[in-house]
Parts: structure tokens; sequence; C-alpha cells
């Protein structure tokens, strides 16, 4: 196979640190604007910000080997990479996806024989390239799924014998086969007569080898007054109230209730349950940035955190009732903690449930590192809407809450729900339709 010169820009970088090594022995040149853009974000508390340190710390051991100018091997097996700027263009070089773009048709001008490939999670950088000649391609190799209709979505429907149903109903154990539908631990599956299409029943698989167990809609009478409106919410209560399960995954639009559900569950079990192992429920999400970081923003970090972090705020003040001094208690005693993900990092949090709002923002990286800080008798829920994505490093099938829906889905101690109806109002359901 012929060589090729592969040239990706800043956002490839800021998605994934070892992008380098990801294009075997296929050369690479980093064009001296992509170095400058990455130095911008190097301060930066978070995924990306932990990328471009480590990309320039990559970089840097590279200089050891060899001089970046002149060319370096990357690693044995893989090709060289060189940092590079244009000589000569007709582009704005005031812009720098202009810049970069320059760098390219430079290095396809000095090598007309070889192929001189743009990589760039910017779709408009694509379109760019391709108007001037330039074969381009998104980085696709952080993406867990091909595309959001193949994520997992913890709920199946399979066609049963008639009596089945009954003898389900009745109590007796019902196993499922293999070879009939491919399921994973904790999923959760509605049995649907072949005679009687109306004739259904809900149940929850664990292993081929145990009986299904029946959805009986023990929290039909709610929890914390939240009661489910459709059987994805049961199942979502079933999962979050279940001690067993230490990982939870939430997928759904918004006003679907996966926040709110997941937030009355652990009041339930932090609040109202003295036996629970949970002492504090922990509720977070990302700060992502629109525009200037949190760091510029005037006042304290609590004032400074309110903006992102009201929407749980709501979440808390309904379920008790806009009950503000209640609220402070709890969480002047600690019971409570809403805290900004980025001071989450460092801590080893034990005996607690924890919940992390709007996941899809984060990245693998940083999903890892919430997970891992995860101590004994401790819960953790992730709940995000994957169709709403305010990181420009992720995308709906490469995000953090993606990865983990698809990476823990076969392990026992984890469940998945993807919910698909709104139900947070008639009119919010109504504009998610036709908006």
């Amino acid at each position: 196979m012929a060589k090729k010169t592969y040239i990706l820009d800043t956002s490839v970088y800021l998605t994934d640190a070892s992008a380098l090594t990801s294009y075997q022995n296929n050369d690479i040149v980093v064009p001296f604007k992509v170095l400058e853009e990455v130095d911008n974000h190097k301060k930066r508390q978070d995924g990306v910000g932990a990328n471009a340190r480590n990309f320039i710390r990559k970089l840097d051991s590279l200089r050891d080997k060899g001089s970046l100018h002149t060319g370096v091997r990357i690693a044995k097996g893989k090709g060289v990479l060189y940092v590079s700027s244009p000589e000569n263009s007709q582009l704005d070089m005031s812009v720098a996806d202009n810049e970069i773009i320059a760098t390219a048709l430079d290095q396809k001008n000095k090598n007309p024989r070889r192929k001189v490939v743009v990589v760039s999670r910017d779709v408009n950088m694509r379109v760019k390239c391709d108007a001037l000649g330039l074969i381009t391609e998104d980085y696709v190799v952080g993406q867990v799924v091909k595309n959001t209709e193949n994520l997992y979505s913890g709920y199946e429907t399979h066609l049963v014998d008639d009596q089945i149903i009954d003898q389900f109903y009745a109590g007796e154990d019902i196993y499922l086969e293999k070879e009939d539908i491919k399921l994973y631990q904790n999923h959760f599956v509605l049995l649907v007569s072949s005679a009687n299409g109306k004739k259904t029943a809900l149940a929850r698989f664990y292993d081929y080898s145990k009986p299904l167990r029946r959805i009986n809609g023990e929290y039909k009478h709610g929890i914390w007054g939240v009661k489910p409106r459709n059987k994805e919410q049961n199942f979502c209560l079933n999962l979050l109230m279940d001690p067993d399960v230490k990982v939870v995954t939430l997928v759904g639009k918004a006003g679907s209730g996966k926040t709110l559900l997941a937030i009355a569950s652990g009041l339930a079990q932090v609040v109202d349950n003295a036996n629970s192992p949970y002492r504090r429920l922990i509720v977070s999400r990302p700060i992502q940035p629109l525009g200037k970081d949190i760091g510029h923003l005037p006042g304290t970090m609590e004032e400074k955190m309110t903006p992102w972090l009201a929407p749980i705020q709501d979440n808390l003040r309904y379920l008790m009732g806009n009950d503000k001094e209640t609220l402070a208690m709890y969480i002047s005693q600690g019971t409570i903690e809403i805290e900004a993900l980025t001071y989450i990092r460092g801590r080893s949090i034990s005996n607690a449930y924890i919940i992390i709002d709007e996941a899809q923002n984060l990245t693998a990286h940083e999903l890892k590192t919430i997970i891992t800080r995860v101590g004994e008798n401790t819960k953790v829920v992730l709940t995000g809407d994957i169709d709403q994505i305010d990181n420009v490093y992720v995308d709906e099938t490469s995000n953090g809450l993606a990865y983990a829906v698809e990476k823990f889905k076969s392990h026992d101690i984890s469940g998945h729900v993807t919910l698909v109806k709104g139900e947070r109002s008639k009119v919010a359901t109504l504009a998610a339709k036709i908006l």
C-alpha cells in the first residue's frame, strides 16, 4: 500500500492526544499553527486541556529522537512526523484553518505522487478542504459505534408462544435461549404473545442460566413523589434502586425524566433509607464553556458555577416541594453535594450515590477519570442526551456517555435504559416533536 501523508488539525489532537500513533506507517505533518492552537488550550481543567498537555509532552519526547523540523520517527513501525509551515499561499493566513489547509496544499505540491489527507473533526474544515481539491476525512478512531442507531438501548421486544406469557404471570421460571435472542446482563425484555400482540409481559434478563425476573411495577406509587409514566421510566427505577447495579447509564431526550428519576432515587436511598450504604448524594455536571471559560466570570466559585448547576437545583427543589430551607439544610449537612465536575477529579468517593448529568459532553478520557474515583459502596449514574452535545471535540458516537453505554453493557454491575418519550409536559413534548 502506498504511503500517505496525514495532516491532523487541532480538533483531532484535542480529542485524542494519542492520534499520532493511529495511522500505521504513514507520515504525519503537524502544521505550526496547530502547535499554537493546542498551546491555547493547555491550561483548561478538562479532558481537552489534558489532551493538549499530553500532546505537547509527546512532541517534546520525540525531540529526544531527532528534529521535528527535518522529521522524527513516531515509534517502531510508525511513520515520520514533521512540523511544518506553508511557504506561500493565496489563502488568508489570518484564519487558523486556512494556515492548516495551506500546509496541506504545500505538502501536496512538494510531493504530487503521494496522497495528502487532511483529518478534522470540524465539518466546515472538511468542506473547505474538499473545495480546494484536498482529500479529507473525519477522525473516527474514537467512535464506539458507527452511528446512534447501533447504540445499545437496554431494551428488546421478543415474540414468544402465548402460553409462555401465562406461565410467566403464574410465577413459573421462564428461560430464554441464546440462539433466539442476544441479550446482555440487566437487559429488559418485553415479551409479546405471538397469538395476540396486546398480550405482553415486562421482564428483566440476568443470564441465560437464570430465569427472567418479572417487572411488577413495584415503583408505581412513586419515589419521592415521582411516578413512572411509561415502561422505560419503570426500567430506570428498577436499575436506580438496585444496590447491585453500580453503574447506570440513562440516555434520553429533554423532558424524558432521566435526571429527575435519578435524583429522586438518590434521595430515596440517601435520605429515607437508614440501612442504605449511601451516606450522601453527589450531583454534578460538566462545565462546558460556551464562549469564555468559568474562570473569566465575576464572583466567587459558587457564584461562577450557579448558571451550570441551576438545572440540578431546579430538580431538587421540585422534589422537595420548592422547600429551599430543607434543601439548604441537607446541603449544609453534607448529605447533598452539588458540585462542578472539575472538582470531583482527584477525589476518592466512597459510600455515595453519584449522578453525573449532561454526561454526553464528556470525553472517554474524562469519563474514565471520573469513574476511577469511585470507592467502595458507591453507585454512579450517568445521564444525558447524545443528540445535544455542546463539546465540539466529541460527537454522537464518540462521547463519554455513549462510550460508557457500550463498554459496560456486558457487565453484571451495570445497566442501561434509553428513554424515548417526553414526559415533562404536553407543551415540551409537542415542541420536541414539531420544532
